[in-house]
């Protein structure tokens, strides 16, 4: 038996007036998800524990079959992991995001997408100003970049950029140890990028400029057993953002870089399908994620959205069930989003989400519709996320 853990992140949403009362997962068209659904089974599982904000962070742990309230210790660890970068218990590690300001108002937390390539440029320009022998900072993929602090304190708070789009900085800076430093790096990081070259050619073509780093995702290094050791199958995982990939690798799952894949909706769908299918040649397990919906639900936009739902449905989806079918293999699957992120509020939800079991080998007749009508409806509720990987590799 092969396994296969499908996540669409942020695909869940709410009713919109402007869908005449239905989400995006209603209006998209999704026929393999549709056929999944019908000869599987539909349940409704709480993705994110009580107390604890719904990241991706806290929510992709906890489907993957580890108890967040465990094992977390917060989000720039598991990213660092991914990017590779040696880190000690006693660090500091955060996440960097690189964000669009007016020196006010927080404008958008992903800098317009801008390149990995502009990026790289402006990471190694901060690090180059700001690093000390105990802060450094390292590039990551687009927007997202990670600042180490070593022997530093995760015991501050920020908010994250998202979560504060039109609102004004100064309301959100980071409260606790080391505030008053991390808030010096943030204003100096202002003043190095607003006149880049890079920001200003943005500008001049109708870009969002990357013109401050933004810290929150406050973590260290956590204790964590591996995929293997803890459910006794060896794994992959097929993912662009830093995020993913590290809570992967921290687990000993194989990690596949797919060329094209961007973490956004233009990312190569097709090419994350095929990689996910050739990995079952030498992994039983494999995790494919997929973060398109969630960037759309982020920026409000609800055509992009729909149009990320079909594209995860056709060119995921259905060249996993493609190559699945002609080799005869038997699979089980497990596929949904990790939390709702409403259009309404372009932020997460800690809703439930709907979730698929498919078994090859043993059909069911389902007659719910694979969307957020079935979370009330199903019989088949999971309060506690984790088990969700025992049903996926047990068939329960």
């Amino acid at each position: 038996m092969k396994y296969f853990l499908v996540i669409f992140d942020g695909m869940a949403d709410e009713p919109l007036a402007e869908l005449d009362g239905k989400t995006p997962m209603q209006v998209a068209k999704k026929p393999n998800m549709d056929k999944l659904a019908s000869l599987g089974r539909i349940g409704a599982v709480a993705t994110t524990p009580v107390g604890m904000a719904p990241g991706s962070d806290v929510t992709n742990m906890g489907i993957l079959g580890y108890d967040p309230l465990k094992y977390y210790t917060g989000r720039g660890a598991i990213e660092a992991a991914s990017l590779g970068i040696p880190m000690e218990t006693t660090d500091a590690i955060f996440r960097a995001n690189l964000v669009s300001t007016d020196g006010r108002l927080m404008l958008d937390s992903s800098a317009g997408h801008i390149t990995t390539e502009e990026a790289h440029e402006l990471i190694a320009l901060i690090d180059q100003k700001l690093s000390t022998n105990v802060i450094k900072f390292y590039p990551g993929v687009s927007y997202r970049h990670i600042m180490v602090w070593r022997g530093g304190s995760d015991n501050v708070h920020f908010k994250a950029p998202y979560k504060i789009h039109g609102k004004p900085i100064a309301d959100y800076m980071p409260e606790g140890d080391g505030d008053q430093k991390l808030i010096s790096l943030i204003h100096d990081s202002y003043e190095i990028l607003d006149n880049h070259p890079i920001n200003r050619r943005r500008k001049d073509e109708g870009h969002l400029p990357a013109n401050m780093i933004w810290f929150w995702g406050e973590s260290h290094l956590p204790a964590i057993p591996s995929f293997l050791k803890e459910y006794g199958v060896n794994g992959a995982v097929v993912a662009a953002v830093d995020l993913i990939k590290g809570l992967g690798q921290m687990v000993g799952l194989r990690v596949f870089d797919v060329p094209g894949a961007t973490g956004y909706v233009d990312t190569n769908y097709l090419g994350k399908g095929q990689y996910a299918l050739n990995a079952l040649d030498d992994y039983d397990f494999v995790w494919v994620h997929v973060e398109a919906p969630d960037e759309a639900g982020h920026e409000s936009d609800i055509d992009k959205k729909i149009n990320a739902i079909q594209e995860c449905d056709r060119k995921v989806l259905g060249t996993i069930l493609d190559g699945i079918q002609k080799s005869g293999q038997n699979v089980r699957i497990l596929l949904m989003p990790d939390h709702p992120t409403p259009i309404a509020t372009g932020s997460h939800s800690s809703d439930k989400v709907p979730f698929i079991l498919f078994d090859s080998t043993k059909h069911e007749h389902n007659n719910l519709p694979y969307d957020e009508r079935s979370v009330p409806e199903t019989k088949l509720q999971v309060e506690f996320a984790p088990d969700l990987m025992k049903m996926l590799l047990s068939g329960d």
